[in-house]
């Protein structure tokens, strides 16, 4: 577990070292947003049971934020359809930050933090 935990923090220093490149007026809240999301799928994972590896495991691939949702999203331990919503809003929040649209972009983390919930 100490080397997931790891390798999220890993994949979200160096997201953020990419966007800090190309940042828009809701870069920052986008990178909170994302940590945010990363922290909780953390917590959802470390609090429920170990899942077998798949046969493929250690075989190149690491586990990304987005896998782990999906296997807890498998397990049942986070809706689909949750899952689903915050891909979706962080997408469009991430497409009107490179446009510029701060406006839209401030509306669909509000969107991510309502599906989130506490």
């Amino acid at each position: 577990m100490p080397l997931l935990r790891l390798m999220a923090c890993s994949i979200a220093a160096f997201a953020a070292l990419i966007s800090a490149g190309h940042a828009g007026p809701c870069a920052v809240d986008i990178d909170t947003m994302q940590r945010r999301i990363d922290a909780r799928l953390e917590a959802i994972a470390a609090a429920g049971p170990f899942m077998r590896e798949g046969a493929f495991a250690g075989m190149g691939d690491q586990p990304t934020p987005r896998s782990i949702a999906a296997a807890e999203a498998r397990r049942g331990e986070i809706s689909t359809r949750k899952v689903a919503a915050v891909r979706r809003a962080m997408a469009q929040a991430r497409a009107a930050d490179a446009v510029g649209d701060n406006r839209t972009c401030e509306k669909m983390l509000a969107r991510v933090t309502r599906v989130l919930g506490p």
